[in-house]
């Protein structure tokens, strides 16, 4: 077992006991607090040579999060708090091995041995609309905070949400400071393939629709600042063991454009389809556009083609997928899950990205404009997962997920060839 300095103790304790503290009838009653043990090892193994040199990465570290989440307090207008703190620590990972994204990399590139954070959203409610402004994870297609590592990404700004027709979840954000996942500050930038969030931030407006029927769906539009406009659409079937899902984005360039002129189009269809314990699911992607479809955020992607290493993203890239799931509680074994997957992309043409943009930068070592990516770009990813969640006893809801990651490239597509390996161990306490 892994100790805590008093002072993470002393944050934690503090943190978990808001609500004994709390002043308001409500602000109590529908209090939940958490603290999360996450237990993270990430190697990374480069069949080719990698952007930092380096051959292989890996590092081992325990985090902790400790999530707070009130009620409202009474009368017409409901008061509220949300509340995080993060304290990571690292167990194992030379200078040699760092830069895993687990652990923030110090001036000498070794990983820091600890760091941690914190945050908050006030909330406001009334009637079925809440608004909520602070430090706060986000969940929508064109702007989601990811939680792939040790630390979640969080970003600062205000988020409506608004339930006052039913079946109809109306939101709007504005977001203009960002903690990435490996940071404890929150003055940094979502990066995407060649857009970032330094210009201002990213505001958006959405509804999700009749999630709850059979048939629903989703629209969505986004600004990054000076950079694009981005639309999203998603029409969804799901009835007796069968998931249809398509997803359209549009982005167009707008402002000063400072990732470049952009004019891309980019879909996915999915079907998936259960019987008993087992579920085969098959996908399409099509990117249309001389720039990769770009995101920022972690998360903000939500094509069936995005999966844990690459994005299938290209410019002008075809990719399809085919999937297995098999819930070994049929055999005896519940909680017991095994995943396998196969993507392959292929079509890339990278090389007519417009010239002096993010996408096709001039270098001026050469003296000529690079592409991110050239033509006849193809790669596949082969991802496979086996995760066990304790169904009861003291240890229940203790998760153990081991996957092996393979992502194999040629140079004009320009993704790394890499074998990864995800060991996560998870241990949520309720209080």
């Amino acid at each position: 077992m892994i100790a805590f300095a008093p002072s993470r103790l002393t944050l934690l304790a503090l943190f978990c006991g808001l609500s004994e503290a709390a002043f308001a009838a409500g602000f109590v009653d529908d209090a939940k607090s958490e603290v999360l043990l996450r237990n993270f090892y990430l190697s990374n193994d480069y069949r080719s040579p990698s952007p930092s040199g380096k051959n292989y990465k890996q590092e081992w570290a325990q985090g902790f999060i400790g999530t707070f989440a009130s009620g409202f307090t009474e009368g017409t207008v409901g008061l509220g708090l949300d509340a995080h703190a993060f304290s990571g620590l690292k167990l194992d990972g030379g200078k040699g091995h760092s830069g895993t994204g687990l652990l923030p990399v110090d001036s000498s590139g070794r990983g820091e041995s600890e760091y941690s954070s914190a945050g908050a959203a006030l909330k406001l409610k009334v009637s079925r609309t809440t608004l909520a402004f602070g430090e706060m994870t986000v969940e929508t297609p064109v702007f989601d905070t990811s939680d792939k590592r040790l630390q979640p990404e969080y970003a600062t700004g205000f988020l409506l949400n608004s339930r006052e027709i039913d079946q109809v979840n109306l939101l709007a954000g504005h977001f203009t400071a960002f903690k990435n996942q490996d940071s404890s500050s929150a003055k940094g930038d979502f990066f995407g393939y060649g857009a970032n969030t330094e210009a201002g931030g990213i505001s958006f407006v959405g509804a999700d629709l009749f999630a709850d029927n059979p048939v629903g769906g989703a629209l969505y539009a986004s600004e990054l600042s000076e950079t694009w406009h981005q639309y999203y659409a998603n029409l969804h079937f799901k009835q007796s063991g069968l998931l249809l899902d398509a997803n359209l984005y549009r982005t167009r360039d707008t402002g000063r454009a400072l990732a470049g002129a952009i004019d891309n189009t980019a879909f996915s269809l999915a079907g998936k389809y259960a019987l008993g314990p087992h579920a085969v699911l098959l996908g399409w992607q099509r990117i249309i556009g001389d720039t990769p479809f770009d995101f920022v955020g972690g998360d903000s992607i939500y094509l069936a083609n995005s999966i844990k290493y690459a994005d299938f993203n290209g410019a002008n890239e075809r990719s399809w997928q085919a999937r297995y799931d098999l819930d070994l509680g049929a055999f005896g074994i519940p909680g017991l899950n095994f995943m396998t997957r196969y993507v392959a992309g292929s079509h890339i043409d990278g090389s007519h990205a417009p010239r002096g943009g993010a996408y096709n930068p001039f270098d001026a070592d050469s003296g000529r404009y690079q592409p991110q990516q050239g033509d006849g770009g193809r790669h596949w990813e082969r991802d496979i997962d086996v995760k066990y969640v304790v169904q009861s006893g003291a240890a229940k809801d203790l998760s153990v997920q081991l996957s092996h990651v393979s992502h194999r490239a040629n140079t004009a597509q320009a993704g790394d060839d890499i074998d990864r390996i995800y060991v996560v161990i998870q241990y949520p306490l309720g209080f």
